[in-house]
């Protein structure tokens, strides 16, 4: 008979489960139980992780339902295959409990790795988490087409593990299987979780989910944006939030974009209508994100500050010579190669009216945006920039998208 989980103590170290795996040490306890790293005889002493069943503070009546939740794990982690969750090995019960066996991730966690970089005095940079997100958000994804929620997303549940770069997203101990689906492949988003102990870590799960065992893929990506902001200021959400409106307030810690602010704070949205509602739509705005800012940085560099060359002339500049223009040229390094234009030209279409086109147009039609705003000025010096705009937008294919370039240019 399998006895109450509440009168096991701790495994000591070199006991072997199950004739065949070794405990070495106890890596963390939680509300389900104790989590320990151990050797696997039967696998070249192939180190994996034990995770005991022993809940702690739970009554004889909740047991058995603790008991279905730690089942529920091992069904969910067998289903799941992927390079960025830890294998499901083995479940079984010996010596009087439960444990599941998994993959053991040689590595850190990032709230580990966090704590390393404040004895710096540093986090992590934007550029940084976005790469993280993105490469986070496709296993998420993953995670909820098989109608799966983590529900338990912190730093503490992402690990990097040693020489890689991917982030691997741990502990599904408080998973919840999604249990509705409206349609074939449409996940219900406020599948109820019922009256649960365990509903993810306070500060990082959304209002919804604490308050009501609500959860859906939208408070993934809520508790997926605190994990953000936490890596960004390596502030604690209790410190990011204002403790009267419940507002979050952690901009003034991040130094980041506004359009990276802006997708953050919709991932942190308080009511889950509010937020995106699939990893998909968060990932489309990270890659326009990139997109807009690599032409944004290549149009910084595209357009420098211009030269000014006056021709030397013998006139005195005392004299008024209203037919006497001194032509300025303007030069511009494109592609490490110089262009002039004289100030005829700038007269009608200043620096700043040209750069917002280049950064435009090759939002549409990529790095040709050179070339062609190189051949349209040198072919039509006097135009003004209603025709110029004109002109470029005739290079677009696609005749909506030059309507669309049109308007950015003259909203």
């Amino acid at each position: 008979m399998f006895l109450p989980p509440l009168t096991k103590s701790e495994i000591a170290s070199g006991t072997l489960i199950d004739s065949r795996y070794i405990i070495q040490k106890m890596l963390g306890q939680g509300g389900l139980g104790r989590t320990y790293l151990a050797y696997d005889t039967r696998r070249f002493n192939e180190p994996c992780v034990l995770k005991e069943f022993a809940p702690f503070g739970t009554g004889s009546d909740g047991i058995e339902k603790c008991r279905d939740l730690f089942k529920r794990e091992a069904k969910i982690l067998h289903k799941l295959e992927h390079p960025q969750i830890p294998r499901f090995l083995a479940c079984f019960e010996g010596e009087g409990r439960l444990f599941l066996v998994q993959e053991y991730v040689n590595g850190k966690t990032y709230s580990r790795l966090l704590q390393e970089r404040q004895r710096n005095q540093q986090t992590f940079s934007e550029d940084e988490v976005i790469f993280w997100l993105k490469k986070l958000l496709p296993v998420l994804e993953y995670v909820h087409e098989h109608q799966v929620i983590h529900r338990d997303i912190s730093p503490d549940n992402i690990m990097l593990p040693e020489g890689g770069d991917l982030p691997v997203l741990i502990d599904f101990g408080v998973g919840k299987q999604i249990t509705e689906i409206s349609g074939p492949s449409k996940i219900n988003q406020t599948a109820f979780a019922g009256n649960m102990s365990l509903v993810g870590k306070v500060g990082y799960a959304p209002r919804e989910q604490i308050s009501l065992g609500l959860c859906s893929p939208s408070s993934d990506i809520y508790a997926l944006g605190v994990t953000a902001i936490v890596l960004l200021t390596g502030k604690n959400p209790s410190h990011l939030m204002d403790r009267y409106s419940l507002d979050w307030n952690w901009r003034f810690y991040a130094n980041i974009s506004d359009a990276f602010a802006l997708i953050l704070n919709r991932m942190l949205a308080d009511t889950p209508k509010a937020r995106y509602q699939t990893t998909k739509e968060v990932l489309t705005e990270l890659e326009e994100l990139e997109t807009k800012q690599a032409f944004s940085s290549f149009s910084e560099n595209f357009f420098e500050a211009p030269t000014v060359v006056i021709p030397e002339t013998n006139l005195n500049p005392t004299i008024s010579l209203p037919n006497y223009q001194v032509q300025e040229t303007f030069v511009y390094s494109i592609d490490n190669r110089e262009h002039s234009y004289n100030q005829t030209q700038l007269n009608v279409l200043n620096p700043s009216f040209i750069k917002n086109c280049h950064q435009h147009l090759a939002y549409y039609i990529g790095p040709m945006a050179n070339l062609i705003i190189e051949d349209v000025l040198a072919q039509n010096p006097q135009s003004t920039p209603e025709q110029f705009v004109e002109l470029l937008a005739r290079e677009i294919p696609d005749f909506q998208m030059a309507i669309e370039f049109t308007r950015k240019i003259f909203p």
